[in-house]
């Protein structure tokens, strides 16, 4: 008689189980660019939880974990169409310097905290300051970037 774990499945099942669209997983990763630099991982937090195929977390990383079963291991390169997609131009606008509150400078690299008319925030990167104007960047961070992720699925319901 197989060993029951602690969900009442049989062990065999359980392990021999593959991700599907609809399963619920959890997985353990660290995200690097081409150089190698780490932008992001699951290292001293809870593994990353989500439900394959409902549009969760990006494309590639959805993709990537389909077929995949109990504890396996894989490092996958994600291209930008699917990760964040190529930068988009039109989310590069000008500002000018009297909408900042009077005591801050602009500075290229910091990022404010801007509110959509729905109340959603988000941030937008200053990429060029100029004398009476700046420019902010609303494209996604790691858009237009290759995205190397090495991914652990450490559980599947």
């Amino acid at each position: 008689m197989a060993k029951k774990n602690e969900n009442n499945t049989d062990n065999k099942s359980t392990n021999n189980r593959s991700v599907e669209a609809g399963s619920k997983v959890s997985v353990e990763y660290t995200g690097t660019f081409d150089n190698g630099e780490k932008f992001d991982s699951s290292d001293g937090r809870e593994p990353l939880k989500f439900e394959v195929d409902a549009k969760q977390v990006i494309k590639g990383f959805n993709d990537a974990v389909k077929g995949m079963k109990l504890n396996e291991e894989k490092t996958i390169r994600i291209e930008p169409k699917e990760g964040y997609g190529e930068p988009n131009p039109a989310l590069v606008r000008d500002v000018p310097k009297n909408k900042l509150p009077e005591n801050l400078e602009p500075k290229i690299g910091m990022v404010l905290s801007l509110q959509s008319p729905e109340g959603k925030t988000f941030g937008a990167r200053i990429c060029e300051v100029n004398k009476d104007t700046f420019k902010i960047d609303l494209n996604h961070p790691l858009a237009g970037k290759a995205l190397n992720f090495r991914i652990k699925v450490v559980a599947i319901e």
